[in-house]
């Protein structure tokens, strides 16, 4: 589970710095995209994690 854990971390992060971006610190913007970035790429491999035990369950 340690994409699950990666994913939960850059959440956590995301939210500190998108809070400091709604208190107007313009360059926490570029940091919560950052992390946003982060998250897509973490989400689309726990994806493909999951679909590949799914297809292994099937053969089995």
């Amino acid at each position: 589970m340690d994409l699950l854990q990666n994913l939960e971390s850059e959440l956590e992060l995301f939210k500190a710095e998108y809070a400091k971006f709604g208190r107007g610190n313009k360059t926490a913007g570029t940091r919560a995209r950052k992390h946003l970035q982060n998250i897509k790429k973490i989400s689309q491999e726990l994806r493909n994690s999951i679909q590949c035990s799914k297809l292994q369950e099937e053969k089995e």
